[in-house]
Parts: C-alpha cells; structure tokens; sequence
C-alpha cells in the first residue's frame, strides 16, 4: 500500500534506478565492442561498419528474450498476487523452455542463412566491411542462446524479489566483457573474432550466475512438470511481453531501412564513394550515443509502471498525474542535458570512437550527424516517457500504436523518402522530424489525460 501513500518523487527514485542501471549494462556490450574495435589502426571504421551491421541483429534476439521475460514478470506478478504459486512456477519453467528452444532456432537461423541476413542489413557497402561482419556475426550468432538466456531469465529474478541480484547477473558479464575486449582486441590481435568472443564470455558469464539462482529461488517452486508446455500460460506470457517486443523490433526495422540507405547513397557521393563504410560506421556510433540515453528514458519511464498500475487501481487520479507530471519534466531534463553535450562536445565524443586514426571526411560527417541526429533528444524522452506511461496505465494499444506511428510509419518512411531529396544528409534528418512529428500526437494524448485523470 506504500505505493499510494508513499512521495511520488521518492517512489520514482526507489523503482527507477535498477530498471536504468540495467538497461544501461545491456546496451554496454555492443558500445564497448564498438569502442575497442574503433580505437585499434588495424580494423578502424571497417570494423566500425561491421559492428553497425551486426547490432541490429543482436537486437532480435534481445526482443525475443524480453517478450518472453517480461510477459514471464507480469504474469508472474499477476498470480503471486492471486494466490496462484502453482501457475507463477509453470511461468518460469514455460519461459525457461521457450528461451532456450527460440535461441536455438535463431542461432541456426543466423548461421545457415549468414550471408543473405548480412547483405539485407546493408554489410556489403565494400568488401573489407562485409568480411569484418561475417567473422564478427558467426561468433555473436554461437553466443545467441547465452545472450537470450540471460535476458530472459532477468526480469523473472526481480518478479521472484531479487532486483539487486539480477543487476549484478548482466552487470558482471558487462564487466568481463570491457576487461577480456582489449586483451583480445590488442596485445592478442583476435580482431572481430576477438571482440565477439569477449562479448561471449560476458553472456556465458551472465547465463551462470542465472541459473545459480534459479536453484535458489525465494518465492517460486521449479520441478519438471513446470518446464512442460502450457498454452494457456504461455499464451499469456507472450501477450504480456507484446510491448516488450514491439519497442525492441522497431529498432530493427529503422536501422535496416537506414544502414540500407547509407549504402546506397554513400556510394553516390561525391566524397564517399571512396570511402564507403565511414557513413554506415558514423551513424552506427551516433545511434549508440543515442541508445545509452533512451536507455536512460526508458529504465525511468518502466520504473513508474508499478506506481502508475497501483494508483490507478486504487482510483488515486491526483497521484497519477502527478507522476505524469514529474516523468515528463524529468524525461525533457535528461534530454535537454544530453542535447547540450551532444551539441558542444560532438569533436570529443567521436574522439572516443578513433576518429584520429581516420580521414578528416570522417570526423566531419561524425560531428554533423551527431548536432543533426540527436537535436531533439529531449522530444524523443518525452514521447518514450509518454508511451510507456499509456502502457503503464492499461492503455497498451494507445501506447502500441504511438509507438509504431514513431517507429515504422515516421522513422521507416522518412528514412526512405528523404535521402532521395537531400542525399546522405536526408539520413541525418529522419529522427529529429520523426521526433517532432510524433509530438503533435503525444502533447493530444497528455492533454486528454489530463482532463481523464483530472476528475479525482
């Protein structure tokens, strides 16, 4: 009852935190590849390229793993609090047997079908970035059923009470990860080989400590009944989890329209015909600078759910909007701050990623998609705040429909139609408009709330 009666602001701060120090330790592992592969001479953007390519990629078994653990969370939550143990524990054992199989399957995928997935996400720009990413890509791919594991197995440890303990399951693989990277990458010159093999070890790493708990569990019961198929409940983790996978998959379906684009016009421009793979490795970097700040958006939005949920369960109107209230000011904060850095300090941030070890072409396409990609970070923070407010308040499809209108219908088709007007700087565009675009719906919806929940 805490969550009615408790300061808003306190509760955000209580509930927030570990969901943004997750999101931030899952989104490492592809930034810190990516920043030890740029900063060695011998890979530089060619194998900052081929990083790029293959993101997207891992970016479909993340959404599969957290359709699965988060509809496991709900649902798990859900019957605990029913006095439903029995269907709690046939939860965890059904998402357990399903990440497993589902990594299976894609990891199969990815390996027999390796060079056409590749080519559909743009790796064929030249030759040097396309043999970086296969190398890159067939390590990642054996590593899939680690990764898919632990990302689902996260969030049914916080539902069993340990958050602490599943920040740790991803936080000690995203250390492992930044500590063997260099060793690899450097004095052993494994190259991609060496960068994927690191990112491994950290998932494998992860995957242990998981399955540690699992024989350890406070709250929920597994025996082997529980690992059989049941569709009712497995239905239902997945419809749970359906939000989950939507905002991971739209990802990757803008940056494949995107790294497609940059393929295209990059090898029509005047500068970049002969430099190929610096556009598709400079964005790729951008929209990592971008990642760990949406990270950020959404780890405090996702905090707010359980607070959001109970308030409006218990009819307590003036509370709601007063965290609605308070996320949005909080979310256009962190984004104006970042925008800040991102607009003074573009030169030092694209630094970090080897830019003095290439061309000058290269640093100054970085420090214009930088000012120009991430201008309107803050509006992209609040219309994620919002979405998962509307989630948070029951009204998925609301949310689910804003989200695809964001996603699918502004990013997809911008990213399609303005390059054919502006070139390569088209590309660059395509988010602040999305952004802007998709603020007239969101400012609508808040509106609305406000006059719904303003009736205490």
């Amino acid at each position: 009852t805490f969550l009615g009666t408790e300061k808003t602001g306190k509760l955000m701060r209580k509930f927030s935190l570990p969901c943004i120090i997750s999101l931030l330790v899952g989104a490492l592992y592809n930034i810190v590849d990516q920043l030890f592969i740029a900063n060695a001479p011998y890979l530089g953007s060619y194998g900052n390229a081929a990083n790029t390519v293959v993101f997207p990629l891992t970016v479909i078994a993340l959404a599969i793993a957290t359709m699965i653990g988060d509809g496991a969370c709900s649902f798990i939550s859900i019957s605990l609090g029913a006095g439903e143990n029995g269907k709690a524990s046939r939860a965890v054992g059904n998402a357990i047997t399903a990440s497993l199989l589902s990594s299976l399957v894609l990891t199969a995928v990815y390996l027999i079908f390796s060079n056409a997935i590749l080519t559909a996400f743009g790796a064929t720009v030249n030759d040097e970035t396309y043999a970086c990413a296969k190398e890159y890509f067939f390590y990642i791919s054996l590593g899939i059923p680690f990764y898919m594991f632990s990302q689902a197995v996260n969030p049914i440890i916080r539902a069993d009470g340990s958050p602490r303990y599943a920040m740790f399951t991803l936080l000690a693989g995203a250390i492992c990860n930044c500590i063997l990277d260099p060793i690899f990458i450097f004095p052993c010159k494994m190259g991609m080989m060496g960068a994927a093999v690191a990112t491994v070890a950290g998932q494998i790493l992860s995957s242990v400590l998981s399955v540690i708990y699992l024989f350890r569990l406070k709250v929920l019961k597994l025996d082997k009944s529980a690992f059989v198929f049941d569709k009712s409940v497995l239905g239902r983790v997945l419809s749970l989890g359906g939000t989950s996978f939507l905002s991971q998959i739209s990802i990757v379906i803008s940056m494949a329209a995107v790294l497609n684009m940059c393929r295209k016009y990059a090898l029509t421009d005047p500068i970049f015909s002969n430099y190929s793979q610096i556009p598709t490795a400079v964005i790729g970097i951008v929209m990592k600078f971008f990642q760990i700040i949406i990270s950020v958006s959404i780890g405090l939005s996702a905090g707010c759910i359980p607070i959001v949920g109970y308030n409006i369960g218990a009819k307590k109107n003036s509370r709601v909007l007063e965290i609605l209230k308070k996320l949005i000011i909080t979310e256009a904060i962190i984004g104006f701050f970042a925008t800040a850095i991102f607009e003074l300090f573009p030169t030092a941030l694209i630094n970090l990623f080897g830019a003095k070890n290439e061309s000058i072409y290269y640093t100054q396409f970085a420090v214009k998609s930088i000012r120009i990609l991430l201008s309107l970070t803050a509006v992209a923070c609040v219309n994620k705040g919002v979405f998962i407010f509307l989630q948070a308040a029951g009204k998925a499809a609301l949310s689910n429909l804003l989200s695809v209108l964001r996603e699918i219908v502004f990013g997809v088709a911008l990213i399609l139609v303005l390059p054919a007007f502006f070139g390569l700087d088209g590309i660059l565009f395509f988010m602040p408009v999305a952004d802007a675009l998709t603020l007239i719906p969101v400012v609508i919806t808040v509106i609305r709330l406000k006059r719904e929940y303003g009736k205490e």
